[in-house]
């Protein structure tokens, strides 16, 4: 047995990730541990940035993680080599550099490893060559928290004197809000038009075609009535006559395989998952799956990117799947490009699976049902993206009469491509053209009977409320935030009830508008798309190195703090109106409102002071259920004795209920996202039990503290 000080030490974020990498390494050689995510921050209870010192900040150790860090510093001492293991972005670069800084290392030395896939080769590979932390990483990371830190010390506690006691505004959540609200303004203000389109069904060409009205005059088609339809089929022939025919090969290429962005708004309208649920789920694709005699293995690269770009092996290794699966006609001879984001890091890799040769039925026995969905999806995409375009015939047939302009447009797919893969996303018109085995054999001069008109009635419809996948998407299209952040945004304003989820799309509260109102009257600059798009493009050059983090936080803190004591001298108190409740009182018949107190909200009648009657309301706590996946558990008073209960919103269609508090954590046995947590004194660490029902899965995390609920940066002391 090796002696423990020629051990290297090596530290990741997550138990699971070290339990998996400890499987790639020399049996005695090295010790692998966590750190649980972050062990420093920035203090919750003062404001801990030097505004007279060149915005220096003052970072404490986080609470609860005192013991875990001395057991690293204790296993540091004992090591000849500690090795930073962490995720390969700002987040993890910034985890290592304050371990180093906790554990005495220079963290410009040969400390840092990175790898974008856990497989023996990656980290293998890895290992050979460290570096040190990179600080240009450090230092975006630092820029963005204290940036963070100063909008919302400073936003916070003016809508508090202004509006209401507890609020907070952010950087990112005040821009999200304000798309929600001024899309809610287009929906309530807009005005539904009739419109008509007119099709029709014509006989020839060997079978039944269908033909499109596509131009009057030479413009397109204006019908606004069914009187207008009906005017116009009456002036029409029972005969058209073809006077152009146009055939032509459409290359029809596959999309990009998934950035964490895309990923989202796929599994959100493909599987129906949450963008929290998708993150957890990739998380432990990646961190590593149990796979019978294969041991840990992760099964996806690191899911928090926003570059397309794959490996050449990867490429590589793709194109003798498809080769050996489908044929050489399958393959393509070099990678494709597409446009991406403009600071896409081209070292980072698309989500793909770490080995083409890895099915998702071949894994599907040790994957629960919604990782092997994820796994499926994400593996579909990767393959596609790598095959031969599809090839397909079309034809154009033009039918004049007077100044109407009938045309027919037929396709038929020639070679299928990447289309015999799987089935992606698709338009209406694409997937009619993927089924379809006919292209009509037409000529110039041929003669055609309209055999049915075929009108239909239209009304134009306002742009659709936000959806969560709708938000990430429109996020990523503004650069407003980051891949680490899409999941949390919605998250965050649910939880100050600035905005409500009713079918899976986001409406505006009254305290939402109010506090939109307010930032946009007084800080409209500051909650445009375009200044949070700007910052984050000032953080990307911190990151390239272009630029110091102590310029760009004070390049945006000054006229911002400007901002501040110009509305603080100028804006009046606001009182927001109670919101009411589509309910009654059962004690005077008044109707119900919703009201905040210190400990939380509440429902209460309308009618105070003279009735007091009040109502608790139950907490959403965000964590999936576990039983049906389609509600949330919700926080509930027990009617005798002063206990919660947790049970999902679904009741009664679903009837799971638990006695312990839920946390959005995947089990790694069975991969239900919600889990139950306890601290467990004696052994330093919290335990974590799975919630559903059947698994029975449990384990304690030494070190580890009790999730709650991300304080807001409120300035509250």
């Amino acid at each position: 047995m090796a002696n423990a000080k020629s051990q290297t030490l090596i530290i990741v974020e997550s138990p699971t990730k070290a339990k998996t990498i400890s499987r790639f390494l020399p049996a005695g050689s090295h010790k692998v541990m966590a750190s649980v995510g972050h062990v420093r921050d920035l203090p919750k209870s003062r404001f801990g940035i030097d505004l007279e010192d060149n915005y220096t900040p003052s970072y404490i150790t986080i609470r609860g993680k005192g013991k875990l860090i001395q057991q690293l510093k204790s296993a540091a001492k004992k090591a000849n080599q500690v090795l930073l293991a962490t995720d390969p972005d700002r987040e993890g670069e910034a985890i290592s550099w304050h371990l180093a800084h906790l554990l005495g290392l220079d963290p410009t030395t040969l400390c840092r490893v990175t790898f974008h896939e856990i497989t023996a080769k990656a980290v293998t590979e890895a290992f050979q060559h460290p570096r040190g932390v990179d600080l240009d990483y450090v230092d975006a990371y630092q820029a963005r928290r204290i940036l963070d830190r100063i909008f919302g010390y400073q936003l916070s506690p003016f809508l508090w004197r202004k509006l209401r006691y507890g609020l907070s505004a952010g950087r990112v959540q005040s821009v999200a809000l304000k798309l929600i609200c001024e899309r809610e303004l287009e929906v309530q203000n807009f005005v539904p038009q009739e419109y008509w389109s007119l099709e029709l069904e014509l006989s020839g060409g060997g079978g039944t075609l269908k033909g499109r009205l596509q131009a009057v005059d030479g413009a397109k088609p204006s019908l606004n009535s069914r009187e207008e339809v009906e005017a116009l089929i009456a002036s029409m022939p029972s005969k058209l006559t073809v006077c152009a025919v146009r055939r032509n090969e459409r290359v029809r290429t596959p999309p990009p395989p998934y950035i964490t962005s895309t990923l989202q708004q796929e599994a959100a309208s493909r599987l129906a998952f949450p963008v929290r649920k998708t993150m957890q789920l990739a998380q432990q694709l990646y961190e590593g799956v149990e796979l019978g005699d294969e041991g840990m293995v992760g099964l996806i690269t690191y899911m928090r990117t926003d570059s397309t770009n794959i490996s050449q092996e990867a490429f590589q290794e793709a194109q003798s799947y498809l080769r050996q699966k489908y044929g050489a006609d399958y393959t393509i001879d070099q990678k494709r490009t597409y446009p991406g984001r403009k600071t896409a890091q081209e070292a980072h890799e698309a989500i793909r699976p770490t080995s083409s040769w890895r099915e998702p039925e071949v894994v599907k026995p040790f994957l629960s049902r919604d990782l092997q969905r994820l796994y499926k999806l994400i593996y579909e995409r990767f393959l596609a993206a790598q095959c031969a375009s599809a090839l397909i015939d079309t034809l154009t047939a033009e039918l004049p009469h007077h100044e109407k302009l009938v045309r027919i447009n037929a396709s038929k797919v020639r070679f299928k491509g990447f289309l015999a893969l799987s089935t992606p996303e698709s338009s209406e018109e694409e997937k009619e053209e993927e089924d379809n085995s006919f292209l009509p054999d037409l000529a110039r001069g041929e003669e055609l009977q309209i055999t049915k008109w075929l009108p239909k009635q239209h009304f134009t419809q306002a742009a659709p409320r936000f959806s969560e996948a709708l938000l990430v998407k429109t996020m990523e299209e503004l650069g407003i935030g980051r891949p680490s952040t899409y999941a949390s945004t919605a998250d965050t304003l649910l939880r100050r009830g600035y905005i409500l989820s009713e079918e899976k799309r986001f409406y505006p509260t009254k305290l939402g508008l109010a506090v939109n109102q307010l930032l946009v009257d007084h800080f409209q600059t500051v909650v445009e798309s375009a200044y949070t798009a700007q910052i984050e493009d000032a953080l990307d050059k911190v990151e390239a190195g272009t630029e110091t983090w102590q310029e760009v936080v004070d390049f945006f803190y000054q006229p911002f703090s400007q901002l501040v004591a110009t509305a603080e001298a100028e804006v009046e108190a606001v009182t927001i109106p109670d919101e009411l409740v589509d309910a009654y009182c059962p004690e005077c018949g008044g109707q119900l409102v919703i009201k905040r107190g210190r400990f939380g909200s509440f429902h209460a009648c309308s009618a105070w002071p003279k009735c007091s009657f009040t109502k608790s309301i139950a907490l959403d706590t965000g964590v999936v259920c576990p039983a049906c996946a389609n509600g949330t558990l919700l926080e509930r008073k027990a009617r005798r004795g002063n206990r919660n209960f947790y049970g999902c919103s679904a009741f009664p269609e679903c009837n799971f209920v638990s006695w312990e508090k839920p946390v959005s954590r995947l089990c790694p046995e069975c991969g239900s996202s919600a889990m139950s947590q306890r601290l467990m004194k004696r052994q330093g660490g919290v335990r974590f039990r799975c919630l559903r029902e059947g698994c029975g899965f449990e384990e304690i995390v030494i070190g580890a503290t009790l999730e709650e609920e991300e304080a807001p940066e409120t300035g509250l002391l």
